[in-house]
């Protein structure tokens, strides 16, 4: 089987050289697709069809950066890697709560990612796994975490361009990943307790381990 090529997005580019420090190789490429979840998917959908179009199309793609966790679940210095990742404000606020996309009638909020590539990298990385959710506003304040957390239970963790790769992904017909490092609690916003220079350093250690994790998967049984 030929080797798995991986474009990965990152927000910013000090993600973009953490996972650089680990990841290289042919085939692998590793881009700063801008903050927010438009940006990226557009960033993301471009470097798709630069490659579809030059004959050399992405096997796989991976959403990749810090993120803040949410606690006690994903404390600080942890890793998540999304077993689904949900666009979490994305839908309609009525008098009855928030009421997301789909039940309007629209679109998708959520994209899972391959199951036994997630349980695999896991297993590698000592990840915990479950829903990363994808906001265009940071969560703040205690009462946002907690509502966010009421309508998804299973969420680990909260950054803003997961759901945006993956949608470019989708729109290609190409697996995707979402890998995040916890560099602060979801809720409200203490700069002095932030962690990220220890979470870039634990996502160069999360794809150190992917490489040979994808040695082992096939993208076409997908």
């Amino acid at each position: 089987m030929p080797s798995v090529r991986v474009l990965v997005a990152t927000a910013v580019p000090a993600e973009r050289d953490a996972v650089a420090r680990a990841f290289t190789g042919d085939g692998h490429v590793v881009i700063a697709a801008g903050v927010g979840p438009a940006l990226a998917a557009a960033s993301t959908a471009t470097a798709l069809t630069t490659a579809a179009l030059g004959g050399t199309p992405y096997h796989l793609v991976v959403s990749a950066g810090i993120a803040g966790g949410f606690q006690p679940e994903a404390p600080v210095g942890s890793l998540v890697v999304a077993d689904e990742i949900t666009a979490a404000d994305l839908g309609a606020e009525t008098a009855e709560g928030f009421v997301p996309v789909t039940e309007l009638g629209f679109g998708a909020v959520t994209h899972r990612p391959p199951e036994a590539l997630v349980r695999d990298l896991a297993a590698a990385t000592g990840a915990r796994t479950g829903a990363v959710l994808t906001v265009s506003t940071v969560t703040g304040t205690a009462e946002r975490a907690a509502a966010l957390r009421a309508r998804h239970p299973r969420a680990l963790a909260e950054a803003m361009e997961g759901f945006g790769v993956a949608e470019a992904a989708a729109a290609h017909r190409v697996p995707v990943l979402e890998i995040r490092a916890v560099s602060n609690p979801v809720g409200p916003r203490d700069r002095a307790a932030w962690r990220i220079g220890d979470a870039l350093t634990a996502l160069t250690e999360a794809f150190g381990k992917l490489a040979p994790v994808l040695e082992s998967w096939n993208p076409y049984d997908q």
